[in-house]
């Protein structure tokens, strides 16, 4: 039986070769492993250490040079179309999911018969806005995607065969793995992990990234925003008809009355703001649909060093 590992490499030229040598010892007596590492446009020298790592490793090892930044998912959809194994694990490429890990995950995957495993940590070690990004980003997907609330969404995941061709469908611009799971199985264990310390760098997660991934949840895989939209237009309609009975009907008691400018100012204000915020949501479902029209790429592929496998493999 094949595994697969996919890793999107960001940044990442000090930890990539110790991690390809962890997982082929990991590996080196259970499955024949194929390791497909993805370089989504490193600005450091991830390029040579993931050559390097080719090089030691001809047999299990393909290498993927992006020709632009397309950002970890398209990344990962990279990695799952060059892609043959039996069970596709991905994991980031900073060794914090210690190797030996992903062994456990495609066990307990090929135990419960599970079409995707996902990995629960006691404790994580990511950063405090790290995290607090993560429990707002599940927070959503419980609410948009109907992810079950105990499930944690995290990038390091066992996936069959079956649900990776099932993945692998979806060819727009926008791809929010998690989401695409979501959509296609229910058959969904978990297992608890370690996590370890960060050892170098940084996390390539910025809150622009962030605010990137929730725009995906919210626009690819579910039209809830425009139904919110829609019930927010019609709340603010009714608040606004009960301004103006309640307008006529103090002009009523007291004719006298001048009617003040402070309540249509900030009636004013508030409609123009449902408006523009309903109109610019409606804008980014019509300008996602044009760039999926106007075909542009999920990912670009510059380079691909593909693996060797032993001719009696």
């Amino acid at each position: 039986m094949i595994v697969s590992i996919i890793i999107p490499v960001y940044n990442a030229a000090d930890t990539i070769v110790g991690l390809v040598e962890q997982l082929t010892t990991a590996f080196e007596e259970n499955h024949m492993l194929e390791i497909v590492l993805v370089n989504d446009c490193s600005t450091d020298d991830s390029e040579n250490s993931c050559l390097s790592a080719q090089k030691l490793h001809p047999d299990s090892v393909t290498y993927l040079k992006l020709a632009r930044n397309f950002g970890e998912h398209n990344a990962v959809m990279a990695g799952l179309n060059q892609s043959t194994g039996d069970y596709v694990v991905t994991m980031d490429d900073d060794l914090q999911n210690p190797p030996i890990e992903a062994l456990n995950l495609v066990g307990e995957a090929i135990r419960g018969e599970y079409d995707v495993v996902y990995s629960q940590y006691g404790e994580k070690k990511h950063s405090i806005s790290r995290n607090i990004g993560s429990w707002f980003n599940g927070k959503v997907a419980n609410w948009m995607l109907r992810k079950p609330p105990d499930l944690y969404l995290c990038s390091f995941r066992a996936m069959s065969r079956f649900i990776v061709n099932e993945v692998i469908k979806y060819d727009l611009p926008y791809p929010y793995v998690d989401g695409l799971i979501l959509r296609s199985t229910s058959n969904i264990g978990t297992l608890k992990t370690r996590h370890e310390q960060r050892t170098g760098g940084e996390s390539g997660y910025t809150f622009r990234k962030l605010v990137r991934l929730w725009l995906n949840m919210f626009t690819t895989f579910s039209v809830l925003p425009l139904r919110i939209a829609t019930l927010m237009g019609f709340t603010f309609a009714f608040l606004g008809m009960g301004v103006g009975v309640f307008t006529l009907f103090e002009k009523w008691q007291n004719p006298d009355l001048p009617v003040g400018w402070a309540t249509i100012a900030v009636l004013s204000g508030v409609m123009a703001g449902v408006q523009l915020m309903a109109i610019g949501m409606i804008g980014e479902y019509l300008g996602r649909l044009f760039l999926g029209s106007n075909k542009q790429p999920q990912f670009v592929v510059r380079e691909r060093h593909l693996r060797k496998p032993p001719v009696n493999s």
